[in-house]
């Protein structure tokens, strides 16, 4: 079975093309947002409302309390699971998403290299995650190979320790090896082809009609509920810069401009990270039945 992937840039319009597409295509849909995972986190999320999933099945979204931990190793569990099973009932898999990250776990099979594994190694950087963070754990992997590190996020940590240990071992990196992505199912990529501007002026609006449905009250109810403001969910973009807030007493409208400036610079990392996706499709703006025939013709024809 041949999946699709929409993907692309946040505030792209990723999930309405997906449900339309889906239901034309007889599909569910695998979400592959980090956040999503997480329970309780809706409005910084824009997670869809039932009525913007119009009965079509979603899985990976609220399948995780937000005090938990959850990583790249286990998204890939999870959603390669749902494919599988989706697949199994004759239906199309439908991933959507715009964490890279996560959609990479699910199409790829990404190697570990020749070099045997070391037990202590992989203990003593799993000890240095657990004490120092994740993300000090994939610092120490950009300082000796920032090539690995682009490609991993923080939150794989399997992958990052795999890379240090390889390079602990041999000296060399492991970017240097031929044990790239190998597709793990074959599938069509599609993703809105924004102009820059029009793309942030989307961003722009979708941040004020966030904070319109009430963030600020959504973060304070989940800090309130005991969700502790180091927790990993906390640190997506909306959720930490309103911490931030506050714990500064000051919740004036730089808040909102701050949050906007991070969600434009995390646009320009996830479409520099898509535009490396092999079978991607760039689709010019349009409205979405226009688009959804488009993808869906690109789906039938590769």
């Amino acid at each position: 079975m041949k999946l699709l992937a929409v993907c692309g840039a946040t505030a792209s319009g990723k999930t309405a093309l997906a449900v339309e597409c889906a239901r034309r295509l007889g599909g569910e849909i695998v979400s592959c947002d980090a956040l999503l995972v997480y329970r309780g986190l809706n409005i910084g999320t824009a997670k869809p409302s039932a009525a913007e999933r119009r009965g079509i099945p979603h899985h990976l979204i609220d399948v995780v309390d937000p005090c938990e931990k959850f990583s790249v190793s286990d998204f890939e569990t999870r959603a390669t699971d749902a494919v599988l099973d989706i697949c199994a009932r004759g239906k199309t898999p439908v991933l959507c998403g715009g964490t890279g990250f996560y959609m990479n776990a699910v199409l790829y099979r990404s190697g570990f290299g020749q070099t045997p594994g070391d037990g202590r190694i992989r203990e003593k950087y799993a000890r240095l995650a657990e004490e120092e963070g994740r993300q000090a754990l994939h610092a120490r992997l950009e300082a000796v190979d920032p090539e690995s590190a682009e490609k991993l996020h923080f939150n794989d940590v399997k992958r990052v320790i795999r890379a240090l240990e390889i390079y602990e071992l041999t000296g060399r990196k492991k970017s240097e090896q031929a044990d790239g992505l190998s597709p793990r199912f074959p599938f069509v990529a599609v993703a809105f082809d924004y102009p820059r501007a029009e793309l942030y002026e989307r961003i722009s609006r979708r941040v004020d009609e966030m904070m319109a449905r009430g963030l600020v009250e959504e973060v304070e109810g989940l800090l309130g509920a005991g969700v502790p403001e180091t927790a990993q969910c906390m640190q997506g973009i909306g959720y930490k810069e309103v911490v931030e807030s506050l714990k500064n007493g000051d919740l004036h409208s730089t808040m909102s401009d701050i949050i906007k400036k991070n969600t434009r610079n995390y646009a320009k990392r996830q479409l520099t990270f898509f535009k490396k996706m092999q079978n991607l499709h760039w689709i010019a703006p349009k409205p979405i039945p226009e688009a959804a025939q488009e993808v869906c013709e690109i789906y039938e024809r590769e």
